[in-house]
């Protein structure tokens, strides 16, 4: 049975979830696949566009299209493949100030999406939505928040330096050039 906006939201924002979001942990990967592996694969068919008619279901088809995928499908190809369709609903509900409704840290993986293309002119707009959320949030939390605008930052600088991750390369077939082959040789390169 697939999951609902709110499951998905509930599960990626728990305290035991928050702590794996951005390390590699197969067993948090496992996880994902066996409660949200079906509801993945139905939004990434398009099943569940209904849930984007309110701002927390459509932050839950954006973990589903966007998030998730990186987890089902760690260093593959199909990690990426729904950024495209995640990037133009991310772009919808911007227009409509889905974003705005939601806390600051579910706003983070919203702008996340931008944050994740490769295209230069996303990942400026992903920069100024994380520089408008540390504007946005409380002093005292001021510190986490610049952390976060500061990977979009580095984010945006990859694209800007190669116009791509090169860390992506082998998943998708590509071909490193020279320069990216140096930048993957460095310790902390690629994201």
């Amino acid at each position: 049975m697939s999951a609902t906006a709110q499951d998905v939201i509930d599960f990626w924002f728990a305290e035991r979830s928050a702590a794996r979001w951005f390390d590699p942990d197969p067993a948090f990967d496992a996880r994902i696949r066996e409660r949200f592996g079906d509801t993945a694969a139905a939004a990434a068919e398009g099943e569940l566009a209904d849930w984007a008619t309110t701002p927390t279901g459509w932050l839950a088809l954006l973990l589903l299209l966007d998030q998730f995928p990186r987890n089902l499908h760690r260093n593959d190809a199909r990690a990426w493949a729904q950024d495209v369709n995640a990037e133009r609903m991310m772009l919808s509900g911007l227009a409509r100030g889905d974003d705005r409704k939601l806390p600051p840290l579910q706003r983070v993986f919203a702008y996340l999406v931008l944050e994740h293309a490769e295209d230069a002119a996303l990942q400026q707009r992903s920069v100024a939505l994380f520089e408008a959320l540390c504007a946005d949030v409380p002093s005292a939390q001021r510190e986490r928040y610049e952390g976060f605008l500061d990977y979009a930052r580095r984010h945006a600088g990859v694209i800007a330096r190669f116009g791509r991750f090169p860390h992506r390369n082998a998943a998708l077939g590509r071909a490193n050039t020279p320069e990216e082959t140096l930048y993957l040789a460095q310790p902390g390169a690629g994201f």
